[in-house]
């Protein structure tokens, strides 16, 4: 039985709990291919250690510093799979990674500083350091880039800038970093005595022959400046349950996030019933995400080839995540134009390439989730096709 097939997908759920923009918020007669959330159940693991926890009926404070099961798991996690020697006592588990960000950012920046962020790229980045009163300095890496310029990199750098934020790989681009444009990226960093903001979400979603290296393995000077961001929804569809990690890879650093989180005296706090279903996924879905990963770039491949033979439209099979660029300039719209286009007559919602979502390179461009099943990516494709050709 596989997981991932077209009868697997629940729509009475979906339309009463798939939010942010999605099934939920649209008309009965619009697919949603926009937020970058699965249209499958997660894995019965991970409900099952919740409602194993939930009949012991007690629902106490848990640690302020989270599960020790939880971060003793992250961190086996990361030694093993990732080849970075993490300190259970360093992870901090939080509400959600997009927190992770913000707090991150919170902690090492203060009002004026600046902080370097991917363009296009996801809108958390700019908002988490424009929020706090800090400026976001904007590295071009177009979804066609080959060959990242670190230079151009390093010319950005000023005595103000105390932050790079790496995401890996890149929403909306899906591009995957090697290790050497890690290690180039990370010299930087030691050079200028920068923390390196590494958002992972995306890490287990890589396809063959790209590979995932988290740049706190590169070496233990890159690793000192790092501080690590990941979480649970991309790979096992938890979005709505708001769990994920912040890493430190030294006590001070550490220390500093916990104080800023203000988990010690409960204003903030990662939700218990969350951290056992983290636990549960960590543990027991292995083979779930590698059922996942297996369709989704199933799906990748399918959407590239249709979309690539539709005129005036084309896409870059992308090396990580669900998420497909897809060039509209051909057609000579705008992004917003193509998506009120597709939305009002092909009834399927896209993300638009808009400066609010990903930055000023992502116009001519929409963006197109895939993590669904084949017969709805089929049949929007077949909508998108009547529509613009």
């Amino acid at each position: 039985m596989d997981l991932f097939d077209s009868d697997k997908v629940n729509f009475d759920l979906l339309k009463s709990r798939a939010f942010n923009l999605r099934w939920a918020e649209l008309p009965d007669d619009v697919i949603p291919l926009t937020a970058a959330d699965p249209d499958f159940q997660s894995a019965p693991e991970i409900s099952e250690a919740i409602i194993d926890y939930c009949k012991g009926q007690y629902f106490s404070y848990g640690p302020s510093e989270g599960l020790i099961e939880l971060k003793k798991s992250i961190a086996s996690f990361f030694i093993l799979k990732r080849n970075v020697p993490v300190k259970s006592d360093f992870v901090l588990p939080i509400d959600s990674t997009a927190f992770g960000i913000y707090l991150t950012c919170k902690t090492f920046l203060n009002n004026g500083d600046e902080a370097i962020i991917f363009d296009p790229v996801d809108f958390l980045f700019r908002y988490s350091i424009e929020k706090i009163g800090a400026k976001a300095i904007p590295f071009s890496i177009p979804p066609d880039t080959k060959k990242v310029d670190f230079q151009k990199l390093e010319h950005l750098i000023t005595n103000k800038t105390k932050l790079i934020c790496l995401c890996n790989p890149i929403n909306p681009t899906g591009k995957v970093f090697t290790r050497d444009e890690l290690l180039m990226l990370g010299s930087i960093a030691v050079k200028y005595n920068l923390i390196i903001l590494s958002d992972e979400i995306w890490s287990d979603i890589v396809y063959h022959p790209a590979k995932f290296v988290s740049i706190a393995s590169i070496n233990e000077e890159i690793r000192n400046k790092t501080i690590t961001v990941t979480g649970f929804s991309k790979s096992f569809g938890m979005a709505g349950l708001r769990i994920g990690v912040i890493i430190a890879h030294n006590e001070q650093h550490y220390n500093n996030i916990l104080d800023y989180s203000m988990h010690k005296y409960t204003i903030h706090g990662a939700n218990i019933l969350s951290q056992i279903g983290a636990i549960a996924a960590l543990e027991k879905c292995d083979y779930w995400l590698a059922g996942f990963v297996k369709h989704t770039k199933k799906m990748r491949d399918l959407l590239v080839r249709e979309i690539n033979a539709i005129p005036n439209l084309s896409c870059i099979a992308p090396d990580g995540c669900y998420v497909a660029f897809i060039n509209i300039e051909r057609t000579n719209k705008s992004s917003q134009e193509v998506y009120e286009i597709l939305l009002n007559e092909a009834k399927v919602a896209v993300v638009p390439g808009l400066e609010k979502w990903f930055g000023k390179g992502a116009e001519g461009y929409i963006r197109i989730c895939f993590s669904t099943s084949e017969t709805i990516l089929l049949e929007s494709i077949s909508r998108i096709k009547k529509c613009l050709i």
